[in-house]
């Protein structure tokens, strides 16, 4: 491994092909659902009454509001022994990472002092304040990766939101892989993306969020930073994109691999959970068109309160048939901590419609079913859980809008934020197709779409999953985009107008041969495809990377397959071969030169076509 960037940045060395399946043992996956002890302190409205279904009362008897329940820890500035129990909850969650244990770790507003949160898996860290600057932490909020050896890039399902920190040493560690967001958070001093010992590490993603001091990426090979103020930006790997960030480093693509918008066209951020005097809300900001900055720095942030009772406040154990009926009444979802087994679809039918998840909340779908499915209404919010593909195929995983959907919500869209889907390592896993997004306007801000490539569960057949996302929808958006290993389009786009602001991926790892990936008389499938029949679509930032460790003669024919027209646009496009295990011929289509040997450097397109 050469010498990694030292901390005043004065180097910047690319990392070998340090991707985080190709290195070693998983550390014990095991975790109990919850901690002996711990309870939550949180209880907004009186206790929720027992589902419908356990009473046989109708459905119109569902209470709104209620306990959050055991994995919901809610902390004061009074509370004894703060740090035991962050401290407890990280020893468990740690390595877990195909666990079943659910965290959120939430803080009233005040100051906290002396404190160093370490974040393990499926925990996430939050205040309670209307503002960041309301819950201040005099201490760290920190990822770090010494349960894998110093290597980062399997640091997955965790985060932080809406938090101040003033860290102890002047800097804060998050050193991050997939799916691991920092949301609406005040850095009062500098924000480290890479473990100690500037090992392997592989992110990430930061929104509506600033940070006072300088953000130190070192080893990341890949982040999008969206809507936020930094003090500096120290160095760029393969990939980092930035739109509508104060501070952001100018476009120089690819050397250093800047991809820097001035403004993000359409944003809206992710609703969440806070403190009004003793009763909670949910606050769902308002849309913003070409955002820049964050939402919070200069006053209160527009958007419109939602009290808990309006919410029919969700228990693990809780059948799909009672969802569905709190959702009929009228009741938005609030999703705690735990796993979710699913008989049925859940069904989100009415406009304005938030489905907000607590501590990465996962929903299995059993028996081949799809798990989620929204109706062409405006203004749905899906935010903050994971969906976990169970062992019969489903034919989707989650569907924004139905097929043939045509409204205009352009004035009030759906937006997709932090909604995670996973096909194995939990256990085996299959879907035909993961997302598909029918809906026109849809945004789909942050999300890690993956077909795993270790764990349980895990083969080529074992968790077979042709496609991750299918946008048929025009003028859908997407802001940060990270979809991986599927055994043939990880993105298939058909919609007009579509546009995506960063892109990550990975073609499968496992594919046995040449024929395995044979489409057609092409060469393996693209990893963003769009359809013939598209004639206005639109890129930014956008890289896939390859490592065909069952047979490393593989060639892919290119990363991004597009039609040749005018109105498709792609801007600053990469391809890797890491460490030389399978080669691209081409970038995009035919341009772009051909990957070759085993150093992993990428080749790269400035503007197509």
């Amino acid at each position: 491994m050469p010498t990694p960037p030292t901390p005043d940045g004065s180097a910047t060395r690319r990392p070998p092909f340090p991707r985080r399946k190709m290195l070693a043992t998983m550390a014990a996956a095991a975790s109990a659902p919850s901690l002996l002890a711990l309870s939550s302190a949180a209880s907004a409205a009186p206790a929720a009454s027992p589902p419908a279904a356990a009473t046989g009362r109708s459905a119109a008897a569902l209470p709104g509001g209620g306990d959050l329940g055991p994995n919901v820890l809610v902390f004061d500035p009074s509370t004894p022994g703060i740090q035991a129990k962050l401290d407890q909850v990280f020893k468990q969650q740690e390595s877990a990472q195909f666990g079943t244990g659910r965290y959120a770790l939430l803080f009233k507003p005040g100051t906290y002092h002396g404190l160093n949160a370490q974040l393990g898996f499926y925990t996430c860290i939050a205040g309670l304040g209307l503002s960041p600057d309301d819950t201040t932490i005099n201490g760290d909020v920190t990822v770090d990766a010494g349960w894998f050896n110093g290597n980062a890039t399997q640091n997955f399902w965790r985060s932080a939101e809406n938090l101040a920190l003033v860290p102890v040493n002047g800097t804060n560690r998050w050193a991050v892989a997939q799916a691991a967001p920092f949301r609406r958070m005040h850095v009062k001093g500098g924000l480290n993306l890479s473990p100690d010992g500037y090992g392997w590490a592989s992110g990430g993603y930061i929104a509506d969020s600033r940070i006072d001091g300088t953000v130190g990426p070192y080893s990341q090979q890949q982040w999008y930073t969206r809507d936020s103020s930094v003090g500096g930006w120290l160095n760029a790997v393969w990939n980092m994109v930035f739109s509508g960030v104060e501070g952001a480093p100018a476009q120089s693509f690819p050397d250093p691999p800047y991809t820097t918008l001035a403004t993000t066209p359409v944003s809206r951020e992710k609703p969440f959970l806070y403190l009004d005097g003793g009763n909670y809300k949910v606050f769902l900001p308002e849309k913003r068109t070409n955002a820049r900055g964050t939402t919070w720095g200069s006053g209160t942030p527009r958007g419109t309160s939602v009290p808990l009772t309006q919410f029919y406040v969700a228990k693990p154990g809780v059948t799909a048939a009672t969802l569905n009926a709190a959702l009929d009444q009228g009741l938005h979802l609030l999703l705690t901590p735990g796993v979710y087994h699913l008989d049925r679809a859940v069904e989100v039918k009415r406009a304005g419609t938030v489905v907000l998840g607590l501590g990465y909340a996962t929903l299995v779908p059993d028996n081949g079913v799809t798990a989620m499915k929204v109706a062409d209404v405006d203004g749905v919010r899906l935010a903050g859980f994971l969906i976990d593909a169970g062992p019969v195929n489903s034919p989707t995983l989650l569907e924004v809008g139905p097929q043939g959907a045509s409204a205009d919500h352009s004035a009030s869209p759906t937006t997709v934020q932090d909604v995670f889907i996973r096909i194995g390592g939990a256990g085996p896993g299959k879907a035909t197709t993961s997302m598909v997004v029918n809906s026109r306007h849809t945004i789909i801000d942050h999300t890690w779409v993956w077909r795993a490539d270790h764990g349980d569960g895990v083969g080529w057949d074992t968790n077979r999953a042709d496609y991750g996302i299918r946008v048929n929808g025009a003028d859908v958006l997407a802001t940060g985009l990270f979809v991986e290993h599927f055994n043939k389009y990880d993105v298939q786009w058909y919609g007009q107008r579509g546009r995506t602001i960063f892109f990550q991926n990975e073609k499968a790892y496992d594919a046995p041969n040449q024929a395995a990936i044979q489409n057609g008389s092409i060469k393996g499938y693209a990893a963003y495809k769009v359809a013939d029949s598209v004639t206005a679509h639109e890129g930014w930032g956008l890289g896939s990377y390859c490592y065909y460790k069952d047979d490393p003669t593989i060639r892919q024919d290119h990363g991004f397959a597009v039609p040749n027209t005018a109105g498709v646009k792609f801007h600053n496009l990469l391809v890797v071969s890491l460490g030389g295990k399978g080669q691209y011929e081409h970038v995009i289509n035919t341009t772009g030169a051909a990957t070759s040997g085993d150093t992993t450097k990428p080749s790269t397109v400035v503007s197509y076509p």
